[in-house]
């Protein structure tokens, strides 16, 4: 895809011969679960996902969602355990890599081990903008940040047609994401749809007004140059 870095054929041999499964998980699933010792490194091949961390008395906080393409427990994965779980949030499917090979790649295959770190840079570049969104953006704001960022996203993955796309998140993992009552992302949400920056139909999200979400989010285009893939 054109999303993705081309790969040479000796590491597409690398990758193959180090791949032990391809998984599905069902949507509402523990991919990695809180506390996990064994997690093994994912790439999301098909599907979404979230990370998440839960306080004790079952407050959550999503910290980033994953779509196609996405490497999935890195960190969990160099851990002894792991300090965050990561959930379906629809059906998945998943190319499976051992935690135990990880070491091979960055001594056999330095270009790969290159694409693994930044990979997990990314991963917290992401974490980075949804921090600032809850720590100074609005309500309206947040919103409009988490819509265009995604709509991005699975545009450069060829998920959107016509503007629309499939937007499996509920109202209140919107919430948990940031930092929001179920209460105030609910009316907020209404707030935009009226305003016509979006609708919403059949799952799908259509974004109706993108230089203006854009604008309201102060998120501006971004360089889409290919990024790597595992």
């Amino acid at each position: 895809m054109p999303a993705f870095e081309d790969k040479t054929d000796d590491e597409l041999r690398f990758i193959q011969a180090m791949k032990i499964d391809h998984r599905s998980v069902s949507a509402g699933s523990d991919i990695i679960h809180p506390g996990q010792e064994d997690a093994e490194l994912y790439t999301l091949y098909s599907g979404w996902a979230f990370r998440y961390k839960s306080l004790a008395d079952g407050r959550r906080q999503i910290l980033n969602f994953l779509l196609p393409g996405d490497l999935v427990g890195l960190q969990a994965s160099l851990l002894d355990a792991s300090d965050h779980g990561v959930e379906a949030l629809t059906d998945v499917e998943l190319c499976v890599f051992p935690r135990k090979r990880i070491w091979d790649l960055f001594v056999r295959m330095p270009n790969l081990a290159y694409e693994l770190a930044w990979l997990g840079s990314r991963e917290e570049s992401i974490v980075d903008d949804n921090l600032t969104s809850v720590g100074q953006r609005t309500a309206s704001e947040r919103i409009a940040a988490m819509v265009i960022t995604l709509y991005r996203r699975a545009d450069a993955l060829g998920l959107v047609n016509e503007g629309s796309f499939a937007f499996p998140l509920s109202q209140q993992q919107l919430a948990d994401a940031l930092g929001l009552s179920l209460v105030h992302t609910s009316k907020t949400w209404s707030k935009l749809r009226k305003a016509g920056l979006f609708a919403m139909s059949g799952g799908r999200l259509t974004l109706l007004n993108p230089r203006l979400t854009a604008r309201m989010a102060a998120i501006y285009e971004r360089n889409k140059a290919p990024r790597p893939l595992i």
